[in-house]
């Protein structure tokens, strides 16, 4: 009688794809923790410095404030230095009504910019959604096509365009449609035009990514109930596109905000903008501290709001809501 032998599997077998598996973990932690660590050193560790900074006094020395909180001289230094700190700086923006104007000029024009740049953007975002897919990259690229010219080049040129002299007076003129030059250049107009068209890609990406994505089928069944073109934009169209609308907005809006540049060229001297209010402080006054507030202010002025619309866009998206 032959014996048959039975071999039993051990009943602890470690998985073949446990190896596998703790990579992929890790490799998804590591996904996670690269963009935090870009958010640490390049913008919580430099905020830290500049409010460091803000909490100090100026001085007549370089760097031109006195520094507090020196970690050099260990603990008692550190220590006494938080007995030092004092707030007179964020105190003292509330007094002078010269910042005051400033913040609320800068999110007057920036807010006025976003929706010129919104009224532009949308248009040609739609026709670049609705176009053939064989030209799209050919527009896509050419929204893109600026970036590669330097910013302030192309904001110079712009002078040479709006100034009494420039291209557009003279083509005016020659067509007749005025006998005397536009004066457009040093005025809060040439500012509006230098954001806009500054800002212009920032505006039609998001929104061309939103429009590109939707499905045709919905307008197309709009109109066989009888749906007029114009509604079914309002109440079909926009709606699914306003993620692009927002992200569009955000980002044209929280870099017009501290715009320097486009003001100090376009809009002359006598503009008011807190970009130019930090720039006068930190290399005209020399005045650290105070500008180091100023931008601390204007951080929490952008931030703030963008935390508690993400928090809206959060429990608008959570079932049951």
């Amino acid at each position: 009688m032959t014996n048959i032998a039975v071999t039993a599997a051990p009943l602890s077998a470690p998985p073949a794809a446990l190896p596998a598996r703790l990579a992929k973990g890790f490799v998804n932690r590591l996904v996670i923790i690269i963009p935090y660590l870009w958010l640490l050193f390049f913008f919580l560790v430099p905020f830290i410095i500049v409010f460091k900074i803000s909490l100090s006094q100026p001085a007549i020395a370089m760097p031109p404030y006195t520094p507090v909180l020196d970690f050099r001289d260990g603990i008692s230094g550190l220590f006494a230095g938080f007995k030092e700190l004092n707030f007179d700086n964020y105190i003292l923006l509330t007094q002078d009504a010269l910042y005051f104007k400033a913040y609320m000029s800068s999110v007057v024009i920036a807010g006025i910019s976003t929706l010129l740049t919104l009224t532009v953007g949308y248009p040609i975002a739609y026709g670049m959604a609705r176009a053939p897919a064989t030209i799209r990259p050919t527009l896509l690229m050419l929204v893109i096509l600026p970036f590669w010219t330097s910013f302030l080049i192309r904001v110079y040129a712009w002078i040479g365009i709006l100034k009494p002299e420039g291209l557009l007076n003279e083509f005016l003129q020659g067509i007749g449609l005025i006998s005397e030059p536009l004066h457009i250049l040093n005025t809060y107009t040439a500012i509006f035009i230098g954001i806009v068209y500054s800002y212009l890609p920032f505006m039609v990406l998001p929104l061309y990514s939103s429009l590109e994505k939707m499905d045709n089928s919905l307008i197309e069944a709009a109109q066989d109930l009888g749906c007029p073109p114009i509604t079914a934009f309002w109440k079909i169209t926009f709606p699914l596109s306003l993620p692009g609308v927002v992200a569009g907005c955000l980002l044209v809006f929280i870099p017009a905000v501290g715009e320097f540049v486009i003001p100090d060229l376009l809009g002359g001297s006598q503009t008011l903008m807190i970009g130019k209010t930090l720039w006068n402080e930190f290399f005209g006054n020399r005045d650290w501290p105070i500008s180091s507030a100023v931008a601390v202010i204007l951080l929490l002025v952008l931030t703030i709001p963008i935390m508690f619309f993400q928090q809206a866009q959060a429990k608008a998206q959570e079932p049951g809501r």
